[in-house]
């Protein structure tokens, strides 16, 4: 998956929307956004394969991961539409997705859905390391670099998708051998997938500095 090469796609709609909130500060934008993860990791972690009600906590999960992922596609959009745009702004957006990325993830390997907190570790590993590379090659004069296999609109797609899956899962009580959760899959994926894209990318400076 590589959703972060497609952005253009989404750029109409996501316009659209943009100028629907160009009367909102960006930077505010920015906080709705974390906000809204910190909603989505709230309900993982309460979230529960036993309880009736904490069962529905994951279609509200992925309702917030939604919320989080789309103020913050539009908060730059937004920023360039209202000649708002700034490096104070740019790193703003990128400090507080680490925070919110570490929320979501954080409050699903912290639920009933992991059974081992060391897998939850390391997909959080993975991301933070995913992301950093990314933009620590722009820092030293490279491009942001957004290759490999496991990018933040991959992640947050899979955060709004599985947690529906987990839940029909449940209905029709399909579980995996050794009672591993579907979702316990997912940060499985993070872990391996998230680490092996953050050394794509360490790679792929490392080259930039060689033809350089």
């Amino acid at each position: 998956m590589v959703l972060d090469r497609t952005r253009e796609m989404a750029d109409p709609f996501l316009n659209v929307i943009a100028k629907r909130f160009s009367h909102i500060n960006p930077d505010v934008l920015t906080l709705f956004a974390l906000v809204f993860a910190g909603f989505a990791g709230v309900f993982f972690y309460f979230s529960n394969p036993v309880g009736y009600l904490e069962k529905y906590f994951l279609f509200f999960a992925a309702l917030f991961v939604f919320l989080n992922g789309l103020f913050d596609a539009i908060d730059g959009k937004v920023a360039k539409l209202t000649n708002k745009a700034s490096a104070r702004g740019d790193f703003l957006d990128h400090a507080l997705d680490r925070y919110a990325d570490v929320i979501m993830v954080g409050g699903l390997a912290l639920s009933p859905w992991c059974h081992h907190q060391s897998i939850g570790l390391l997909a959080i590993t993975g991301m933070l390391l995913t992301s950093y590379m990314g933009t620590q090659a722009q820092a030293i004069g490279y491009k942001r670099d957004y290759s490999g296999l496991l990018g933040r609109a991959d992640r947050l797609a899979l955060l709004m998708i599985f947690p529906i899956i987990q839940y029909i899962a449940l209905h029709y009580s399909f579980q995996f051998p050794s009672n591993i959760t579907i979702l316990e899959v997912v940060l499985i994926y993070f872990a391996i997938v998230g680490n092996i894209t953050a050394i794509q990318r360490f790679y792929s400076t490392l080259k930039w500095f060689k033809k350089k």
